[in-house]
């Protein structure tokens, strides 16, 4: 059987920890962040491990090999 390739996108932007789960980095900290409450970048700054279970197996589906 030959290789499947990995989503190159999706190698950029999600990671995946030891147990399966899915981590990803939040959007809305590259530009237009004067406006921003100082809060809301704050909160921006973690990441967060993605919950839906359609969206974890379409992500593994494009990360065969991790």
């Amino acid at each position: 059987m030959p290789k499947i390739k990995s989503h190159s996108g999706a190698k950029k932007r999600f990671i995946l920890t030891a147990r399966g789960k899915v981590k990803h980095k939040k959007s809305g900290l590259r530009h237009l962040l004067t406006g921003m409450p100082a809060s809301r970048g704050r909160r921006l700054r973690h990441s967060k491990i993605i919950s839906d279970n359609t969206t974890v197996k379409l992500i593994h589906q494009l990360l065969p090999y991790k």
